[in-house]
């Protein structure tokens, strides 16, 4: 095994084969290791993410090592037969490569048993896995920037069905009718690790088969009252939360606010829980009206807050203040100057039902509840218990604008030595600027000299972590947010560590990053890998 530093509360397991790697996860699974908050098993590697407060790196990694990695436990699983029309715009291409006819090709998928290794990439990705198939084929050299949802695809050693569209660059040799995911199912990934997969040939098959039932239609609203209308959203408005930790056996990463610490103060201006639901506004534009006294408040970045009363009148409100809007009253959101997210809590929390333990939208994962729309009607929790409004709160750190450099703390890791020593020169060095084509994915960043790899060949997918700088073909990073995909087939130099998170999630764009290093990078060996943990 080798260890490899990921930020402060993470840390990467790296295996020789995806035997041992699925040997260690069961391992994990069955017999937990105290601290441990998620494992992401992946192709060759585990990412273990763990609580900083009750554990160490230290210890974790002494307790890891003496786990039995040299079978997978065997385990009576479900069978899923999934048909598939052969007809992808690679099969001739992957029939090629192989040496062999496109018949071949369907004869040896259809033939051998998959089982599913692992999830990631997206919700209902499955990995998956056969001894015999012999179907081992790269990646594209261009991905495609859309791939249709049933899409049927072959990477390396792997075979999987696209569950959504999205962009990807595996090689395409069919197409299933069947839903790898559906949010209203009672299980909605249609396979999960594990599971032992079949895949038929449709054109010469005349069996029906059936998917899982579905829940009742999913509703966001526990309620008919309407105690506020949405008459503006400005760019994006969503739910968010804390997140969804916990859930990346179906593919699906953390989301959440963006901004951690201003929705807690939100929560904490009127009196709720600091992990209640409010509304994450992006660049301002926001306006609703109050059909019912209500005390609100609005965190975030600085931006002019406007109440307009039922006779007309305009005025002021404070940022991270409580604010009363009396029946009629209409709220507007301006334009931040600094920063980028604001977010607006109620008192009672609003009235959305979770979904998979959060009611965060995730914007790559598609699952939550729905983002705002115009003339929407948002209802308030009646029964939430409150506390007293808090009068103290006050923004975390200096908003940036679009002039300011951002210094970020990393953690160098898990694959600097993939890199030219210039080139990690380079990252922490020069200066990086955040692209328009950043998002609560990630930030698409851009500067002077592209990052340069050491190893060229590629990397078997593997785990990720909000922070992560992730540098893809062409030498430009990107900069993992909240909604990121929970694994990931290019390199990451480093993470920028959680402190830093919050401050990330507010950098507008053309603003610049430099990038601070708390140390070289090293392998993880026992005492050597301790950092020490930072609040801010």
């Amino acid at each position: 095994m080798r260890f490899l530093p990921v930020n402060l509360s993470a840390f990467m397991v790296e295996l020789d084969s995806l035997e041992q790697t699925m040997a260690l996860a069961d391992s994990l699974s069955e017999v937990s290791i105290k601290g441990i908050e998620e494992i992401i098993p992946a192709a060759r590697t585990i990412l273990v993410r763990y609580n900083p407060i009750i554990t160490d790196t230290n210890e974790l990694i002494s307790l890891i090592s003496l786990r039995d990695i040299t079978k997978a436990q065997v385990k009576t699983s479900k069978q899923v037969i999934i048909p598939v029309h052969y007809n992808g715009e690679d099969l001739a291409d992957v029939a090629e490569y192989l040496g062999i006819s496109v018949e071949e090709v369907i004869l040896r998928h259809t033939e051998n048993e998959y089982q599913v290794a692992f999830s990631g990439f997206a919700p209902g990705f499955g990995y998956m896995v056969s001894k015999g198939a012999q179907l081992n084929v790269p990646r594209r050299q261009s991905p495609r920037v859309r791939i249709p949802a049933g899409s049927v695809a072959l990477a390396g050693e792997f075979s999987s069905v696209y569950p959504q569209a999205s962009p990807g660059g595996w090689q395409l040799i069919g197409v299933t009718e069947l839903s790898m995911w559906d949010i209203n199912r009672p299980e909605p990934a249609l396979i999960q690790v594990g599971m032992r997969v079949n895949f038929i040939d449709a054109a010469k098959s005349h069996s029906s088969y059936s998917l899982p039932p579905k829940n009742s239609e999913m509703v966001t609203s526990q309620s008919e009252t309407s105690d506020l209308t949405v008459i503006a959203t400005g760019l994006q408005t969503l739910f968010q939360d804390l997140g969804r930790v916990g859930q990346s056996v179906f593919g699906i990463s953390e989301s959440g606010g963006m901004d951690k610490s201003a929705l807690r103060s939100a929560n904490r201006v009127v009196g709720n829980a600091p992990d209640s639901t409010v509304l994450e506004i992006t660049q301002g534009g926001f306006k609703a009206q109050a059909h019912r006294d209500l005390v609100v408040a609005v965190t975030g970045a600085p931006c002019v807050v406007d109440v307009i009363t039922a006779e007309q009148q305009q005025y002021q409100a404070n940022n991270y203040q409580p604010i009363h809007l009396a029946k009629g009253d209409v709220i507007k959101l301006g334009r931040p100057n600094k920063g980028v997210r604001n977010y607006l809590a109620v008192r009672g929390g609003f009235n959305v039902k979770p979904i998979l333990s959060s009611c965060s939208f995730d914007t790559l994962a598609q699952v939550g509840p729905a983002p705002v729309k115009v003339g929407q009607s948002l209802s308030m929790n009646a029964t939430q218990p409150q506390s007293a409004v808090s009068l103290s709160e006050t923004p975390a750190f200096v908003y940036p604008d679009t002039n300011n450099v951002v210094v970020l703390d990393v953690i160098l890791g898990p694959r600097t030595d993939w890199f030219t020593q210039q080139a990690v020169e380079n990252l922490t060095s020069q200066l990086w600027q955040v692209t328009a084509a950043s998002n609560r994915i990630g930030l698409r960043l851009l500067g002077d000299i592209p990052l340069e790899r050491e190893k060229q060949q590629e990397l078997p997918s593997e785990g990720t972590c909000i922070g992560a700088i992730q540098v893809p073909a062409n030498g430009q990073p990107v900069l993992f947010l909240n909604d990121h995909p929970l694994t990931g087939g290019y390199p990451v130099i480093g993470a920028v560590c959680e402190y830093h998170l919050d401050l990330a999630g507010q950098i507008p764009v053309n603003a610049k990053i430099r990038f601070n290093p708390l140390s070289e990078y090293k392998e993880l060996q026992g005492s050597d890998c301790t950092y020490e943990y930072q609040q801010q």
